[in-house]
């Protein structure tokens, strides 16, 4: 199952003196590029965009750093460039990590979200290692529900697993969502973990009949996996 690390997401909102600010804690999101990245915290009003990441360095020698060049990415394919970053360093100087285990938090800043706006990617665009999050989902009602899905499959077989990402995906399956493509994720993973060759096809064929958005990114993912059909 592709499992996610977050107990918990949240809209919080704060009532400013000029401002109305929403905040959306450790969100869902669809597939990310390094294993220990993680987004712990998206802050967002009329003035600017602030996500607080962490990421938690796994090799000796470690080292890690921000391009200039990251952007979200709206569902229609725009883009929103960076204006500022704080707690990591800008390419090509670099955080050096002491000791395997250590965790670096940082902050990225961008211009404020469209309104509306129920997902986005986050996108380093570089020529090497860059790191990314897909389909990172801002709707607090969603977040919710997928949390309470993965708390809840967790504690069951594959295959009783499946019914609680099945009924959010049969739910929003119309409303071409970011959180599409990691619903069927999680439905062919956890098919296949329950030896239901026939349930797992079925459903692989279904993600690529789908449309969802990203959808190569998550065929991509299950081929590096070995599942093909």
């Amino acid at each position: 199952m592709i499992r996610k690390i977050a107990a918990c997401s949240v809209i919080l909102i704060l009532i400013g003196h000029e401002s109305l600010a929403q905040a959306v804690l450790q969100p869902n999101y669809g597939l990310k590029s390094h294993e220990t990245l993680s987004v712990s915290r998206i802050v967002t009003d009329d003035q600017k965009t602030v996500f607080y990441m962490t990421i938690e360095n796994r090799i000796a020698g470690g080292k890690f750093c921000a391009d200039r060049n990251i952007y979200i990415i709206y569902p229609d394919g725009k883009r929103s460039r960076m204006t500022s970053s704080l707690g990591i360093p800008a390419c090509p100087d670099v955080y050096e990590f002491k000791t395997i285990g250590e965790k670096l938090d940082f902050m990225l800043e961008f211009p404020p979200l469209r309104p509306g706006t129920k997902w986005i990617d986050l996108i380093e665009d570089c020529s090497n290692n860059c790191f990314s999050v897909s389909g990172i989902t801002l709707d607090s009602t969603l977040n919710r529900e997928i949390d309470n899905a993965y708390s809840a499959s967790s504690k069951a077989k594959p295959a009783d697993a499946i019914k609680y990402f099945k009924a959010i995906l049969d739910k929003t399956d119309k409303e071409n969502l970011g959180s599409e493509g990691m619903l069927y994720l999680n439905i062919i993973t956890l098919s296949r973990e329950s030896g239901d060759e026939p349930a797992t096809k079925a459903w692989y064929r279904k993600l690529l009949s789908s449309g969802a958005p990203r959808l190569s990114q998550y065929v991509k993912y299950l081929n590096d996996q070995g599942i093909k059909y």
